[in-house]
């Protein structure tokens, strides 16, 4: 009998494991359809958020000084705060939005993207606190013309 129970125990930690965990998303797309159309970084955050008013700690970032190829610039970012949302904006395209996260506190908020910009410009993240601020952080860099720095 303690076998029985022992392979079942296994069994179902097992299948805990690799079963895959639940995804929360919203579709901001349809909740927020604004922010997808705005052209400046400000009106896109203010569209997301209600406001721009950020404090600009807490978050890191980081993209090259001059991105070799602007057809996909390589961005990491990361933040320690307990967070709803982290989200992206750039200036270089016709719409300043790039891409928001639904958070929990359980996930990690680290990540690395490649996001295409037609010319050098300011990456903006911004972190949705669980305490209902907001954080960012910024970043200017430069897109080599023809595809090659130097």
């Amino acid at each position: 009998m303690q076998r029985r129970k022992f392979l079942s125990l296994t069994l179902g930690a097992l299948v805990l494991a690799v079963a895959p965990a639940s995804v929360r998303a919203e579709d901001y797309r349809k909740l927020k359809p604004t922010v997808w159309t705005a052209h400046t970084v400000d009106d896109a955050i203010k569209n997301l958020y209600g406001t721009t008013t950020t404090i600009e700690k807490g978050v890191k970032l980081s993209t090259p000084d001059v991105a070799s190829s602007g057809g996909a610039v390589p961005v990491t970012f990361s933040t320690k705060i307990p967070a709803k949302t982290v989200s992206v904006f750039q200036d270089a395209n016709p719409e300043a939005a790039v891409i928001v996260y639904s958070v929990t506190k359980y996930d990690i908020t680290d990540y690395k993207i490649h996001i295409k910009m037609g010319k050098p410009g300011t990456i903006t993240v911004v972190v949705e606190g669980l305490d209902g601020k907001l954080y960012s952080a910024k970043k200017s860099l430069d897109v080599a013309l023809g595809g090659c720095e130097g």
